[in-house]
């Protein structure tokens, strides 16, 4: 297990990088056996107990005093508005830019998320003002008061709609009474709002492909890299297309941006939860960028 993947992905790797070891902590020092599971002792040791302060991708560092900084050390992606700035620097806006590359933030970065705009997890445009970590009342205010810590599971559904009354389920909480997708239904819970501004980024992105780079691109949620050539232009991930050879390689800065915000809500579900405002202000900022150089509709849309 490479020392780049060995900190979530093997139980002697996280306790290397927590010190718990004897070594240095903050780096895994060689890389990690393979099958070797994240078990009880990777995470119930002295070193796990003491760990409040946690380095996010921006290099931020985050403190958190609660048992769910362990989580927090996985749960936080590999990339972040500096390191996507960092590849297109110097580059124009809508120019192809054949060096580039889709940055990929991994999976369930959640604590990015709950942290918003001050650790940088999401895309944020320049001049862009975003939320920064999403606060709760004092008993769920945590990833272990909200999930099994053993299974992710969420566990706190009963005591939400408790006090969230007429919500059914966690997704039918709204946090606010404007019409964030445009779509006249100001009733419907927080997620589906997000979720249709995603479905709608995601759309914007395959139009300015085809109409500002000329290379159509599709995107698949389950084959790396997941950005693709649109072989027969039906936008629509094929058998045939989602395939690494076929990656897409014509990126534009502009689009890397928009892309690198779509996987980031695609590969947290619960952005709903962990930070709404955060990220409805990510999918709409794209959005918006995007529109600048291709029809794209945004009437009715708000921006918290």
């Amino acid at each position: 297990m490479p020392e780049s993947c060995a900190t979530c992905h093997s139980g002697p790797g996280l306790m290397d990088f927590l010190g718990a070891d004897g070594t240095m902590a903050g780096k895994v020092d060689g890389p990690a056996p393979i099958e070797s599971p994240i078990d009880c002792v990777t995470c119930h040791n002295q070193a796990a107990t003491d760990l409040e302060q946690i380095t996010l991708p921006s290099g931020e560092v985050a403190t958190e005093t609660s048992s769910a900084a362990i989580c927090m050390v996985c749960h936080q992606g590999r990339e972040s508005s500096d390191s996507v700035n960092a590849a297109i620097a110097g580059g124009e806006d809508d120019t192809v830019n054949g060096d580039l590359g889709f940055l990929n933030v991994h999976y369930r970065a959640a604590a990015a998320t709950l942290m918003g705009g001050s650790v940088r997890g999401g895309y944020q445009y320049e001049g862009k003002t975003y939320a920064d970590r999403f606060v709760h009342v004092p008993d769920f205010n945590t990833c272990t008061t909200c999930h099994d810590p053993h299974t992710t599971k969420v566990v706190a559904i009963d005591q939400c709609v408790a006090c969230h009354k007429g919500a059914e389920t966690v997704r039918d909480i709204r946090i606010t009474p404007a019409d964030i997708d445009g779509d006249g239904d100001v009733k419907e819970g927080i997620r589906a709002e997000i979720s249709t501004l995603h479905e709608k980024l995601g759309e914007a992105i395959l139009l300015y492909a085809a109409d500002v780079t000329g290379a159509p691109v599709v995107y698949d949620s389950h084959a790396y890299p997941y950005f693709f050539n649109d072989l027969n232009g039906n936008g629509a991930s094929d058998a045939d297309e989602a395939k690494y050879p076929n990656r897409y390689q014509s990126w534009t800065p502009r689009l890397l941006r928009a892309a690198y915000n779509y996987q980031f809500l695609a590969k947290d579900p619960g952005a709903y939860a962990h930070n709404p405002r955060y990220a409805i202000q990510l999918a709409y900022d794209s959005l918006e960028d995007l529109s600048s150089k291709a029809t794209i509709d945004m009437t009715g849309m708000s921006r918290p």
